[in-house]
C-alpha cells in the first residue's frame, strides 16, 4: 500500500523526487559554477533550479514507474529513502516530469551553446535509459554502476554554459566517485533485486565483491581529486575507506543498509570541504 491517497499532490511529487538526494545534482552544479570562476552568476540560475526538483523528479519518477515490482518487495520504499508508488499514479508522475522539465529544456535550447546542450542531452538520456526499457542500464551489471558517472556532468555543462572550460580532473574524479557509490548503495537491495531477476553489479559481485569494486573506483576518485584539492582528496579517502572496510568486515545486504545513512551523508561532508575551499579562494581572489 502507498500513502498516496492521504498526501497532498505537490507533497507527493516532492517525496518521489527524493529531496535528501538533491545534493547529488545541485551540488555538482554549484561547484561547476564556482569552478567556472565566480561565486555567483545569474546565468547559472535556470540550470541550478532545474537541478533541484525537476531533474530529480525525472530521475526518480521514471525509476519508480519502471521499478514497481522491485519496490513492492523493498522495505526501504515508502520512507525518506524512496517513494512506493501505486500504478494509479503513473500518469500523474509522467505529467509532472514533463511539466517541470520541458520549460527548462526549451530555455536551454534557446539560450545555451551547442557544447553545453550536448552534455545536457547526454545527462538526460543516460538517466532515462537507466530505468526505461529496452536499454535499462539498471538491470545490466557494470553498466548500471558505470552509467552513474553521469552524476558528474554538471561539472562539465555548467562551465560550458558560462563560457568556461570544465576542470576535467574534478569531473573525472566525480565520475569515478559516482560509479563507486552506486554499487555500494545497491548492496542493500541485493535480495530484492535478485527476487525479481534484476542483476545489478552488486547482485553479480555480491556484497564483498561490490565493496572491492567501489573501493577501487573511490581510489581513482581520490587520485583525481588530489589534482584539484588535497584536503578534498584526504576527506574522500577517509570516508570511502571507512565505508568499504565496514562492509568488508560484515559483507551482507543488512550491513549495506546500515551504512546507507552514512553514504547519504558522504557527499554533504566532502562537498562542504570542497565548497568552503572554493568559496574562500574565490572571495580572496586566489582562484582561478
Amino acid at each position: 500500500m502507498t500513502q498516496a491517497g492521504s498526501v497532498p499532490a505537490v507533497q507527493r511529487i516532492v517525496h518521489i523526487a527524493r529531496p535528501v538526494l538533491w545534493v547529488n545534482t545541485l551540488g555538482p552544479g554549484v561547484v561547476g559554477m564556482w569552478l567556472a570562476g565566480s561565486l555567483w552568476q545569474w546565468e547559472a540560475l535556470p540550470l541550478l533550479l532545474w537541478l533541484t526538483l525537476p531533474f530529480n523528479l525525472l530521475i526518480y519518477g521514471v525509476n519508480d514507474v519502471f521499478d514497481q515490482d522491485t519496490d513492492a518487495l523493498n522495505p526501504r520504499k515508502g520512507s525518506l529513502e524512496g517513494a512506493l508508488i501505486d500504478s494509479s499514479e503513473v500518469r500523474t508522475i509522467w505529467t509532472a516530469v514533463l511539466v517541470t522539465n520541458a520549460p527548462f529544456l526549451v530555455w536551454f535550447a534557446v539560450a545555451l551553446s551547442p557544447a553545453a546542450l550536448a552534455w545536457i542531452a547526454l545527462y538526460v538520456l543516460v538517466f532515462v535509459l537507466y530505468s526505461a526499457p529496452p536499454v535499462r542500464f539498471k538491470a545490466r551489471p557494470f553498466l548500471d554502476s558505470l552509467s552513474n558517472a553521469a552524476y558528474a556532468l554538471p561539472l562539465v555543462f555548467l562551465p560550458l554554459a558560462l563560457g568556461q572550460a570544465p576542470v576535467w580532473s574534478a569531473a573525472l574524479g566525480l565520475m569515478a566517485w559516482s560509479v563507486a557509490k552506486h554499487a555500494f548503495d545497491a548492496v542493500q537491495d541485493i535480495e530484492e533485486d535478485r527476487a525479481v531477476a534484476i542483476t545489478t553489479t552488486a547482485v553479480r559481485l555480491g556484497p564483498r565483491g561490490a565493496g572491492l569494486w567501489s573501493g577501487g573506483w573511490w581510489a581513482v576518485s581520490t587520485l583525481c581529486f588530489a589534482l584539484v584539492s588535497l584536503p578534498v582528496a584526504a576527506v574522500n579517502a577517509l570516508i570511502a575507506g571507512w565505508l568499504v572496510l565496514s562492509l568488508l568486515r560484515d559483507p551482507r545486504p543488512g550491513t549495506g543498509h546500515r551504512l546507507y545513512r552514512h553514504s547519504i551523508a558522504f557527499p554533504y561532508v566532502a562537498g562542504s570541504v570542497a565548497g568552503v575551499q572554493l568559496t574562500v579562494a574565490l572571495y580572496l581572489g586566489l582562484y582561478p
